[in-house]
């Protein structure tokens, strides 16, 4: 992560989607992962993970992030913000990381 592609009050913005989230993870399946019913919250679709709960689904802790919906690090629009546990973030972004990685190989 390299905070100069991010807006300056990135820190401050962070805060406030975290915030939102209610500590728990935001997503409904834009990782892919939550095909099961034990993964989400069958009344919302919901992610079932909680900020530095031990992990239900993965080892370890969970962190929440604000995962970037449009992949692009200068946005701030709330709208485009989620908060997810590492796990649905990583998954959500591997392809992104994929790609950047391939193009810092060359």
């Amino acid at each position: 992560m390299n905070l100069k592609d991010y807006p300056k009050n990135w820190k401050q913005i962070s805060i406030e989607v975290r915030a939102r989230s209610g500590g728990r993870c935001e997503c409904v399946g834009e990782c892919g992962l939550h095909s099961g019913l034990d993964l989400v919250d069958t009344y919302s679709g919901r992610c079932r993970e909680l900020n530095h709960s031990k992990a239900r689904f993965a080892k370890g802790m969970v962190f929440l992030t604000v995962a970037h919906l449009c992949h692009k690090p200068k946005c701030a629009r709330r709208t485009h913000l989620k908060a997810m546990c590492n796990k649905c973030h990583l998954r959500y972004d591997v392809d992104h990381h994929i790609k950047t990685r391939r193009m810092n190989e060359n």
